[in-house]
């Protein structure tokens, strides 16, 4: 029996990483001032859930300061990878004279290489869940 065809996934989605990391680092900051008020009436075993909001706090602000930073980093280097790497549709067409069979044929463009297979196992997530590439 033949497996029945599967739809292809939609492509994921882009968030807004400020807007989430800040509405998070918000809402620890409202339970750590929640917590703070009623901090007397709370029983001392309980008190570490004031810390916890304080860690989450300070590491919301982390997120808020790195995350842009991180982003433009990764921007910069697809860039750079996307210059480095030759166009498909800037190669020149072959041509139809051929070079003189007295001299080798010489071509502007290098050698390409095999493309490097890393051994990994790993199905990158846009495929077919189940099924892998490696043969």
């Amino acid at each position: 029996m033949s497996e029945p065809a599967r739809p292809t996934p939609p492509p994921p989605l882009e968030a807004n990483d400020q807007l989430v990391t800040g509405s998070i680092t918000a809402g620890w900051a409202v339970a750590l001032i929640v917590l703070l008020i009623v901090r007397g009436s709370l029983p001392a075993d309980a008190r570490w859930w004031i810390w916890t909001c304080v860690t989450g706090l300070v590491m919301g602000l982390f997120g808020l300061w790195y995350v842009p930073r991180l982003k433009r980093g990764r921007s910069r280097a697809a860039a750079r990878r996307a210059a480095a790497e030759p166009a498909q549709s800037d190669q020149p067409a072959p041509s139809d004279q051929q070079a003189p069979s007295d001299q080798p044929a010489q071509s502007d463009q290098p050698a390409q290489s095999a493309p490097r297979d890393s051994g990994s196992n790993t199905v990158s997530s846009t495929d077919t869940p189940g099924k892998s590439t490696m043969s």
